[in-house]
Parts: structure tokens; C-alpha cells; sequence
């Protein structure tokens, strides 16, 4: 299997299932970083990584404004990370982003704002609007994107 995976993704449930599908095969040390247009579906794809394996109750807001949202998992803590106001990718460190690289999962919008700090070993997914739907392109998880592409 290629290390790049192209989805289309017609519907919120398809979103839905592809965060499914990411969760269970994510990993402690794992960065996810989630690349888009305004309304490309970012932060509903992290929704649904992060309410599968929380509760699928669970509130998960935006991090716009708090940078970073963390979530306590039985796989490890998942950093939700939304870069999108970051003035200077340092100010990531005080908060303690390099303990989440090396322990928790990370979850990152706007990964491109991190610049030299975005590690290279990562998931990269680049969301883009096709019509009323969605398409995401998948590069990197050396050998988990089959698994991935068997449950969207």
C-alpha cells in the first residue's frame, strides 16, 4: 500500500467514520497535522477522533482561541492544537508541546504555522472542498493507511 491516500468524503458521516478510523489507529507519540481552507472540515474531523475515544458526548470546542484543548484517553492524552492566531511557533513550547510530541497524540490545525518545530515523522491529511462534499489526502503512517481506507 501507497503512504498516500486520496478519500472522498460526500458527507458528515464519512468525516465521521474517517476520525473513527484515525483514532483506533493512532498511537502515543503520533502527530496529526491537519491542513485546509476555513471550513475544509478540520475541526469536525478532530471532533470525531476525539469523541471516539472519549464519549461520543463529548464537548469539543474549537481551539481557536485557547490554542490547545487536552483530552484524556485510555490510548494517552490527545493535544488538540489550532494554530491558526499563533504569532510565533516558540510560543509553542510554553505550552508544552514538545512533552505532547513525545507522549500524547496530536491533533493540529494549522500545522503550517509551526514552521521548523512540525515534526517531519507525521500524518499529514490536506482537506479541500469538493462541491457540497469533501476530499482528503492522507501522506505518511507508513503502512496503517490500508487499515484506514477499509472502515471510511
Amino acid at each position: 500500500m501507497s503512504d498516500i491516500l486520496t478519500l472522498d468524503l460526500p458527507d458528515e458521516e464519512a468525516t465521521m467514520r474517517l476520525g473513527a478510523a484515525l483514532a483506533e489507529a493512532a498511537r502515543a507519540g503520533d502527530v496529526i497535522a491537519l491542513s485546509g481552507p476555513l471550513g475544509a472540515g478540520k475541526t469536525a474531523l478532530a471532533r470525531a477522533f476525539i469523541r471516539h475515544l472519549t464519549s461520543p458526548d463529548e464537548e469539543v470546542p474549537s481551539p481557536t482561541f485557547t490554542l490547545v484543548q487536552i483530552y484524556e484517553t485510555a490510548k494517552g492524552d490527545i493535544w488538540h492544537l489550532d494554530l491558526y492566531r499563533l504569532a510565533d511557533p516558540a510560543e509553542t513550547v510554553e505550552l508544552g508541546i514538545e512533552e505532547a510530541f513525545r507522549e500524547g497524540i496530536c491533533l493540529i490545525e494549522w500545522p503550517e504555522r509551526l514552521g521548523p518545530l512540525l515534526p517531519g515523522d507525521r500524518l499529514d491529511l490536506r482537506l479541500s472542498l469538493a462541491g457540497e462534499a469533501r476530499r482528503v489526502e492522507l501522506v505518511g503512517w507508513r503502512g496503517r493507511l490500508g487499515e484506514i481506507a477499509k472502515h471510511v
